[in-house]
């Protein structure tokens, strides 16, 4: 049995990056080969050198949604803090509310000049709220007015320029936090990428806010995992498709891609089909991998599902040896941080 405490590492609180850096591609990789189990310190724009012709590179376009709103009670005048996660229907969304406890069933919250209003309806645990919303115009635009970018809690610095919490291909509204190991692209790499005749494949997984959570049991199996939407479009299946049958590789960015397509292999027996839905997969140690066969990916978490994930498919111990090469070579950490290519 794995327990959390296996994939525990100390990190020193300054590798956390707190600003992103001006180029986008200058970013440090750490290249790890999973056979000969050989590192090697590169930079992210090094990554073309890792991909060959034929290949499948698979990033998610989801955008990230301002999805931070301050608003009041009308009758009080107290304040609450509400961050949007999941859309689940129409104009209903569930949230997490800050203070919970003033956010009892049938509390109205007003935001800004009251363009916008909520109403909760039901009270969920960890102080998660159903509320729905109220309002005149398109809600995104409101949204676009009255929210602020939900960076993660170990980010102190105020973000400058909140697309450069965004991909450069993020399409798809709908996230409360960015597919963090594709913010290191630039169009130009991309360009670059598929001029040496590998595909660029798009998908879309929304990522929840459960991505950072920390795994509070102590037997990893007990864990579990948040839902999160993906969708695969047939034009985009029909591409790994050729890839697979010419020989190429699929190659992942992020964990978000990776659970979308290891749910897609998993759901239909290792075949890539269009498909779309709701995933709560969780992969760890022993996991045996259908569709992904290597990756790039930020450096995450102890103990989180994504370190867990990494190593499902690099092993545990080599994992835990890259990351502590990461940590003595100084990488940065975490969702401005610098990324590793896992082969």
């Amino acid at each position: 049995m794995l327990s959390t405490e296996d994939f525990d590492f100390e990190l020193p609180e300054e590798l956390i990056a707190q600003t992103p850096l001006k180029d986008r591609t200058s970013s440090r990789l750490l290249v790890l080969n999973r056979e000969t189990e050989e590192m090697e310190d590169k930079h992210f724009h090094d990554i073309v050198d890792e991909l060959q012709a034929g290949d499948a590179l698979v990033m998610n376009d989801t955008r990230v949604l301002p999805a931070r709103l301050y608003g009041e009670k009308p009758d009080t005048g107290g304040h609450l803090e509400v961050l949007l996660l999941t859309n689940t229907e129409g104009d209903t969304w569930e949230t997490l509310i800050k203070p919970a406890k003033r956010a009892k069933v049938g509390t109205h919250i007003h935001f800004g000049d009251g363009r916008l209003t909520a109403t909760v309806v039901e009270e969920l645990d960890h102080g998660g709220r159903i509320v729905t919303f109220d309002y005149d115009g398109i809600f995104l635009e409101i949204l676009e007015s009255l929210g602020e970018m939900p960076l993660p809690p170990y980010i102190k610095e105020r973000l400058e320029d909140p697309e450069r919490y965004q991909t450069v291909y993020a399409k798809e509204n709908g996230s409360a936090a960015a597919p963090t190991a594709g913010l290191h692209f630039t169009q130009e790499l991309l360009d670059k990428i598929q001029e040496k005749g590998v595909k660029l494949v798009y998908l879309t997984l929304h990522v929840g806010l459960g991505t950072f959570r920390p795994v509070s049991v102590d037997n990893i199996a007990e864990h579990e995992m948040h839902s999160e939407f993906y969708r695969l479009t047939e034009a985009a299946a029909e591409q790994l498709n050729e890839v697979r049958k010419q020989g190429g590789k699929i190659v992942a960015v992020g964990t978000t891609s990776i659970r979308t397509l290891e749910t897609i292999g998993t759901k239909f027996d290792g075949q890539i089909k269009a498909d779309s839905g709701w995933t709560d997969i969780f992969i760890t140690p022993g996991y045996e991998f259908k569709v992904v066969q290597a990756f790039s990916t930020n450096f995450h978490l102890p103990k989180s599902t994504l370190v867990m994930l990494v190593s499902a498919f690099a092993g545990r111990n080599l994992t835990l040896a890259a990351y502590q090469h990461a940590i003595d070579e100084h990488y940065r950490f975490f969702s401005f941080g610098d990324a590793m290519f896992v082969k």
